[in-house]
């Protein structure tokens, strides 16, 4: 849920607003004469945020996609699926 907030009543409000994000991921935006300046969010979410922002990983994600769009995407199932295959391959060789 996003809720706007005037910075007067955040900072009367602090310890609650805290816990609203921290354990229903709320968001909190804190307005200054009704201009919205801050947002109030879970840790977690804010690392993924910046994690999303990091160039590598936007290389990474463009790299898939165009592979996706390339069609050299398959099923997860059929991924995971030649994973176990090979790993049953590798203890059998060691047998």
């Amino acid at each position: 849920m996003v809720r706007s907030i005037p910075v007067t009543k955040a900072r009367a409000m602090l310890g609650k607003l805290v816990n609203g994000v921290n354990r229903n991921k709320d968001y909190v935006v804190i307005e200054k004469s009704g201009l919205p300046v801050a947002v109030l969010m879970d840790i977690d979410e804010f690392e993924d945020y910046l994690e999303a922002k990091d160039p590598g990983v936007q290389k990474i994600i463009a790299d898939g996609t165009r592979e996706y769009s390339e069609g050299k995407a398959r099923p997860a199932g059929e991924f995971f699926a030649e994973l176990d295959e090979e790993e049953r391959g590798r203890a059998a060789a060691k047998r």
